[in-house]
């Protein structure tokens, strides 16, 4: 099973993840006619096909390694499989709600502002369980995590000056996916720290299962009563041209490769912070928002502003979550 052997390797992990984090939404961003309910479907495979991949390959670097993929889940206690699972419904439902905020607000409002909450709540409630690191410096890093979420409220709130639409639903359903969002990770810090751990193959793998699973409860339910737009049945899914299709799956793909990454760099560095460095993926997607979808074009000078001072914090916010590590 690969694991880094170093600080550097485990940062390039947790970088590459937070890369993956903030990239895969272009993918729903580049399909047309094609709702979220059923693109998502795609994406949810996605994830749990890529888990199997890599667990399959980076996670059976020794076949007779007792640490690697198939060793660990025979010994692996239950309950922690149980517990990887319930995580992974929780982040499927979070997401899924961050999917509709992008629909309402955009990426470049609805991921800083969605996971701005998730890094504060995530990194809180990991560390109660599992305290590596330097508590200040969490500390101190969360604090301008909530800064940085804050400023991207304003930045949102300034466009109305503008003269462009403001949805208070958008940013409703921000907060919740954040909260839900944030609580997933106790779940996996239990089952990679209690009894018989799983290791971060295996829960990816758990993690991916239960998200896809929880879809046909979650998914069903907001195709039946969606947050944006009417009610659609699963014909959309079947008549949706193969393009959609690949989107989606590419989508979970990215984030699939994303999580395995945090989850392996997590081994070396603990669960707290690689969960906090791979949530700097607002500022990537914020990025992709505001060059790429040009979704700030010919917003008030006051919003780019708030704008420019939430990648400011962001970026203190990961600096100082990486020196905790020190």
């Amino acid at each position: 099973m690969f694991i880094p052997d170093s600080l550097g390797i485990a940062l390039f992990m947790m970088i590459t993840s937070a890369i993956c984090w903030g990239s895969w939404a272009n993918t729903y961003k580049g399909v047309k006619n094609y709702r979220f309910e059923l693109f998502y479907w795609d994406y949810a495979i996605g994830i749990f096909v890529i888990s199997m991949i890599l667990g399959h390959t980076m996670g059976m670097t020794h076949h007779h390694d007792p640490s690697n993929l198939t060793h660990n889940i025979h010994s692996a206690d239950g309950a922690n499989m149980i517990s990887t699972m319930i995580g992974g419904a929780i982040f499927n439902l979070a997401n899924l709600l961050l999917v509709a905020a992008i629909d309402l607000a955009g990426l470049a409002v609805a991921f800083p502002l969605s996971i701005g909450i998730a890094l504060v709540v995530g990194v809180i409630s990991s560390y109660i369980i599992q305290p590596k690191g330097n508590a200040t410096l969490l500390a101190a890093g969360v604090a301008c995590a909530v800064i940085a979420v804050i400023l991207i409220g304003k930045a949102y709130g300034s466009l109305a000056g503008g003269g462009r639409s403001v949805s208070r639903k958008s940013v409703v359903v921000c907060i919740v996916s954040g909260v839900l969002m944030g609580l997933w990770a106790p779940f996996v810090t239990r089952a990679m720290t209690h009894g018989n751990p799983l290791g971060p193959y295996a829960v990816a793998i758990f993690l991916t299962l239960g998200a896809l699973l929880s879809c046909f409860i979650w998914n069903i339910y907001f195709m039946k009563h969606p947050l944006v737009g009417e009610p659609v049945g699963f014909s959309g899914f079947f008549h949706a041209p193969g393009s959609a299709h690949a989107l989606g799956l590419l989508g979970g793909f990215i984030w699939g490769t994303g999580m395995v990454f945090n989850l392996v760099a997590a081994s070396f560095t603990g669960v707290a912070i690689s969960y906090a460095i791979g949530q700097s993926a607002p500022m990537v997607a914020a990025l992709w928002g505001v060059f790429a979808w040009k979704e700030f074009a010919g917003a008030p000078g006051k919003a780019k502003a708030y704008l420019f001072l939430m990648f400011v914090f962001y970026c203190l916010a990961i600096g100082l979550v990486a020196k905790a590590n020190g």
